[in-house]
């Protein structure tokens, strides 16, 4: 299985409609996991700033997975 090239400083948004409106900036990434910080909380209130860890190969456009931003780094 194949991941997105995720890269430092880029922002992905996440599929799943039980996060609908999630976005993540990746802050750092080793081989197997992509080090993030949340933008945007998928429930209102929810938590930002949240730094969390996504395995790389979610990091792809699936109906679960994760889609690079347009006019992301």
């Amino acid at each position: 299985m194949s991941s997105f090239d995720a890269r430092p400083g880029q922002v992905w948004a996440d599929n799943d409609r039980r996060s609908a409106g999630r976005t993540v900036r990746v802050d750092e990434v080793d081989t197997r996991y992509a080090y993030c910080t949340v933008l945007t909380a998928a429930t209102p209130g929810g938590r930002t700033g949240q730094r969390t860890r996504i395995a790389l190969e979610r990091m792809r456009p699936t109906s679960t997975g994760y889609r690079l931003l347009d006019g992301a780094s």
